[in-house]
C-alpha cells in the first residue's frame, strides 16, 4: 500500500475499502495511531506541496469550486496523495469510496462506479473514488475506470508511486489531471512532528522531545512524514513506559532500533563523508566505499546527490579506462529518479562497486585540463582554412575548405591534414593509460595520432 498517506496535522483517512460520506473524522479514535490521528483535515494543514496548494491552483479549485475533475497524483512514499483524496472527500462532502489496487478486480472497480452512479441518480450527491497503487493494476482494470471518468459518475483521484508514463494507460492519462508531489523537506518534516507534539490530537504536550532526538527522527523519516509520526509515536510510548516526560536521543535510539548517525548536510560531517566516500571509490575500496555510501543514506542524503557525484567521478577517475562506468553511473541517476528511496539504495550500491572494482585512469581528467590550460593562457590560434564552414556562397573563393581531406575515402578513414591551429599544433593533451580498456585506445590512439600528423604507421 502506498506510504503516502500523511503530510500534516489533521485528520483520519479512509480505510482500504470503506465506502462513505465526506466527514472521516467521525472514525478517527483515541487509540488509532497517531499518523491517523493527525491527519489533515483541510488544504490549509497540509504541509509541503505549496505548487497544489496554491490560489488558483487546479487542487484548491477541486475543493473549493467543487469543479469535478479526475486526478492522478503521483509522487514518492508519506508526500500526501491519500491525505489529498480524503480532504477533497471531506470539504466537498462528496461519497468517499476506495478501492486498493493490491486487493480490488475488474469486479470490484464496476460495483462502486455502478454506486457511485447509482447515488448520482437516486440524491445527486456525487462521489469520489480513491485508487491507491493505481500502476498495479492490469490494463483490463485501468480500462474499467474509464466509464465512470468519461461520464463523470465519479470524481477519480488515483495515487502512484510509479512513473504513470510507463504504468498507466493512455486513455486514463490523458482524462486525468496529472499533479506531482515532491518529498518533503525536513523542515516539512519538522513542521508535521512539532504540531504533533502539541496538538489535542496528537501527543497533547504529554512529553517533551530534545532537539537531537527531533533530528534524529527527522532525518529517520526521509521524506516520509507518515513515518516520522510512527517513530514519534513510538519514542513517546518508550519514554512514557520509563516514567519519562522527556524523549531523549538514546530513547529515540531505542524506540525505532536505529542509532543516530552524526552526520550534519550543512557542515563538516557531509562533506568529510562525501569525500571519504570518492576517495574510497577512486581507491578502488568498494568496502569502505560501501561503508560511507551506508552513512550517507542512514543519514538521510539526498540519493540524487550521491548519484550525481557518481557520475562526476565515472568521467574523473575511471575514463575510458572502463568505457561502462559513465553509462552505469547515468543509469543510476535516472534509476534513483524513478524508484526513489529505499529501493534505490540498492542501485547506489550497485554503481558504487562497479566504480569502486573498475580500473582507473584520470587521462580524460588531465587532457581537459591542459587543453583549457592553454585556451586560458591566450593558446587560441586560427581555424586552419581548410577546416572552416565551406558551405555558403563564395567560401572557398576565400579558401575556406578547399583543401579539406574527407576522411572516409581515406585509408583507414584516417586523413593526414592539420586540425589544431598551429599555436598548439605539437601538444599531445590526451594521454591514455595502459590500465583496463584505456590499454587498447592508447594503442589504437598512439597509431592514429601518427597518421594524422604525417609520421610513420
Amino acid at each position: 500500500m502506498d506510504d503516502g498517506l500523511f503530510d500534516a496535522p489533521g485528520s483520519a483517512a479512509p480505510t482500504g475499502g470503506r465506502t462513505g460520506g465526506g466527514s472521516l473524522n467521525a472514525n478517527t479514535h483515541a487509540s488509532a495511531p497517531l499518523a491517523v490521528r493527525m491527519r489533515p483535515r483541510t488544504l490549509d494543514e497540509l504541509v509541503g506541496q505549496e505548487q497544489l496548494r496554491a490560489p488558483g491552483s487546479p487542487l484548491r479549485r477541486l475543493v473549493e469550486g467543487d469543479q469535478p475533475m479526475s486526478l492522478l497524483l503521483w509522487g514518492p512514499p508519506g508526500t500526501g496523495k491519500t491525505t489529498i483524496a480524503a480532504i477533497v472527500s471531506q470539504q466537498t462532502d462528496r461519497r468517499f469510496v476506495e478501492v486498493s489496487a493490491v486487493s480490488a478486480g475488474v469486479k470490484e472497480v464496476r460495483a462502486a462506479i455502478d454506486g457511485a452512479r447509482a447515488e448520482l441518480v437516486a440524491t445527486g450527491r456525487e462521489t469520489v473514488l480513491f485508487v491507491d497503487e493505481v500502476h498495479r493494476f492490469s490494463k483490463a482494470q485501468q480500462d474499467a475506470l474509464l466509464p465512470g471518468v468519461e461520464n463523470r459518475w465519479v470524481t477519480l483521484i488515483a495515487a502512484t508511486t510509479e512513473n504513470p508514463f510507463f504504468s498507466v494507460i493512455s486513455p486514463l492519462l490523458s482524462r486525468s489531471l496529472l499533479l506531482r508531489l515532491e518529498s518533503l523537506t525536513d523542515a516539512d518534516v519538522r513542521a508535521v512532528l512539532d504540531q504533533a507534539i502539541v496538538d489535542e490530537r496528537g501527543l497533547a504536550g504529554a512529553v517533551a522531545v530534545d532537539e537531537d532526538a527531533l533530528e534524529h527522527l527527522v532525518r529517520l523519516a526521509g521524506g516520509d512524514a507518515r513515518r516520522s509520526l510512527t517513530y514519534l509515536e513510538a519514542a513517546a510510548g518508550a519514554a512514557t513506559a520509563q516514567g519519562l516526560d522527556t524523549v531523549d536521543l538514546a530513547t529515540a535510539e531505542t524506540a525505532v532500533d536505529r542509532a543516530a548517525v552524526r552526520y550534519d548536510r550543512q557542515g563538516d560531517q557531509h562533506y568529510d563523508v562525501v569525500s571519504a566516500f570518492i576517495k574510497s571509490v577512486r581507491g578502488s575500496d568498494a568496502d569502505a566505499a560501501l561503508h560511507y555510501l551506508a552513512r550517507m543514506i542512514e543519514a538521510g542524503e539526498d540519493p540524487r546527490f550521491i548519484a550525481r557525484r557518481l557520475m562526476i567521478l565515472a568521467s574523473e577517475d575511471v575514463g575510458l579506462a572502463d568505457p561502462t562506468a559513465l553509462p552505469t553511473a547515468v543509469a543510476a541517476a535516472q534509476t534513483v529518479q524513478l524508484i526513489g528511496m529505499p529501493e534505490a539504495q540498492l542501485t547506489l550500491a550497485h554503481a558504487t562497486i562497479a566504480l569502486a572494482v573498475a580500473p582507473k585512469s584520470n587521462a580524460v581528467t588531465t587532457a581537459i585540463g591542459a587543453a583549457l590550460a592553454d585556451v586560458r593562457a591566450g593558446k587560441i590560434g586560427q581555424v586552419p582554412p581548410h577546416l572552416r564552414d565551406a558551405h555558403y556562397a563564395g567560401a572557398k573563393k576565400i579558401g575556406h575548405g578547399a583543401t579539406y581531406k574527407y576522411s572516409h575515402d581515406e585509408p583507414f578513414g584516417i586523413a593526414e591534414q592539420q586540425y589544431a591551429p598551429d599555436v598548439v599544433l605539437d601538444r599531445e593533451y590526451y594521454q591514455p593509460t595502459s590500465l583496463g580498456a584505456e590499454a587498447a585506445i592508447k594503442e589504437r590512439w598512439e597509431r592514429v595520432r601518427r597518421l594524422i600528423r604525417g609520421g610513420d604507421a
